[in-house]
């Protein structure tokens, strides 16, 4: 199975962030995009790749423990930012640092499991957008224009969703389907009910 971890934004900060993007969806640049579904949205806390179901138990036990000794925190997705002329995001404001923190606890917990360590340092965002092919019709992959890519950035720059509870851990389960991922949770795990500190 191609597994990742992540937390999921409720449907109103889902919903605010849909009608805050539906308009940038028509500017110069935005057409040579693939932009990621409203049912696909959420935080990746960490990609495990694959892993073989007889490891799944384990696998579990780990999540769940990081749920337990980490609690849940408030946040919001906010501004916008750019991975070189390739992806678009939306950021994350509030308690990052705790969203960091999980991140990081999830990452130690499943090294050993999944043979995975992210290399890269955490940056919470929520991927809008990826250049590419247009519905996979096109041979060659189409890259956007750092130019327009940065327009597109600026109309969601000022962006700030409604404050939310991140109050679940959720492994996911990634299916490629023609080219287009799906996503299902397989668990998900309540986050610690204490005041972080």
């Amino acid at each position: 199975m191609r597994l990742f971890v992540a937390v999921l934004p409720p449907v109103e900060a889902l919903q605010g962030l849909s009608d805050a993007v539906a308009p940038v969806r028509g500017l110069p640049g935005a057409d040579r995009l693939r932009w990621t579904t409203v049912e696909g949205w959420h935080l990746t806390l960490a990609f495990l790749g694959q892993v073989p179901e007889d490891r799944l138990p384990e696998l579990e036990t780990a999540l769940a423990a990081v749920a337990e000794a980490h609690p849940a925190h408030e946040l919001r997705l906010a501004g916008a930012g750019r991975f070189g002329d390739r992806v678009l995001w939306v950021g994350v404001e509030g308690q990052a640092w705790a969203l960091r923190r999980l991140a990081e606890a999830v990452n130690e917990a499943t090294a050993d499991i999944t043979g995975e360590v992210d290399a890269f340092a955490f940056h919470p965002h929520l991927t809008l957008a990826r250049a590419g092919s247009s519905r996979g019709h096109r041979r060659a992959v189409q890259r956007v224009a750092a130019a327009e890519l940065e327009g597109l950035v600026a109309a969601l720059a000022d962006y700030r969703g409604p404050r939310w509870e991140a109050a679940e851990l959720h492994l996911m389960k990634s299916d490629l389907d023609g080219g287009f991922a799906h996503y299902e949770t397989v668990r998900a795990w309540p986050l610690a009910r204490w005041a972080a500190s």
